[in-house]
């Protein structure tokens, strides 16, 4: 199993109680294919994910990475895998504003990475953005800056892609358009979709739904001729 939760909880003081952002959490996730986490506003999806990324670390419970404790590794490793292992997608894009799309792909880049032009090319005529290469984010429309930060997210050929409502701020044409993008990575690796939009989980092999930090309840989807399976935690 490439990436593993075991009891992960997130907590954070609330006066005198305590509030559960994550609470008790457990699930797989494979090598490849599109994976949907969904439920309301609040009930701990991106949370999820920070957990799912090191980027939090859980009050207790386990993030396995090939077997390996992500909260053992240090700061440090979990920066460098992080950046070599982990594509990120956010609502918001968070592009370099004064470099090109070109340059923002690039900074993406392994510095050892011959090919990193040839690649940054490949994905800009793939996501059909190869004619903004020498534009800058602030000249692009709002699905295009989504675009180009998927195509970044992809640079380094991550094993896992992370998807923070990714399209939280598109319209349904230019968010389709990038979930189409995310689910054609599936066969190349691991993609983690977190969305309140059903409709943009459309395809998925697995939706983990969320309520009140808690896992409710596992939707599967093996393939297209077999039927639904709905597996509670």
């Amino acid at each position: 199993m490439l990436l593993q939760a075991e009891h992960i909880s997130l907590s954070y003081g609330d006066g005198d109680r305590i509030a559960y952002a994550v609470r008790d959490v457990s699930l797989d996730i494979p090598a490849t294919g599109f994976f949907g986490v969904m439920g309301p506003s609040g009930s701990g999806k991106s949370s999820l994910l920070y957990l799912l990324s090191g980027l939090k670390r859980p009050v207790t419970g386990k993030v396995l990475y090939k077997g390996t404790d992500l909260y053992a590794l240090s700061e440090r490793e979990r920066v460098r895998l992080r950046r070599e292992k982990f594509g990120f997608v956010f609502q918001y894009p968070y592009l370099i504003n004064y470099l090109t799309v070109q340059e923002n792909l690039l900074i993406a880049a392994s510095p050892t990475d011959r090919d990193a032009a040839k690649k940054a090319d490949l994905l800009l005529h793939q996501l059909n953005i190869a004619h903004l290469r020498k534009s800058f984010p602030t000249h692009l429309s709002g699905g295009e800056r989504q675009r180009l930060a998927v195509a970044r997210a992809m640079m380094q050929e991550p094993e896992v892609i992370f998807a923070d409502e990714p399209t939280a701020a598109l319209d349904h044409t230019n968010g389709r358009a990038v979930i189409d993008l995310l689910l054609a990575y599936r066969d190349r690796g691991a993609v983690i979709v977190v969305s309140h939009d059903p409709l943009m989980l459309q395809g998925a092999d697995r939706i983990y739904y969320l309520l009140d930090g808690c896992l409710e309840k596992v939707e599967e989807y093996p393939t297209m001729d077999q039927p639904l399976q709905t597996i509670l935690p």
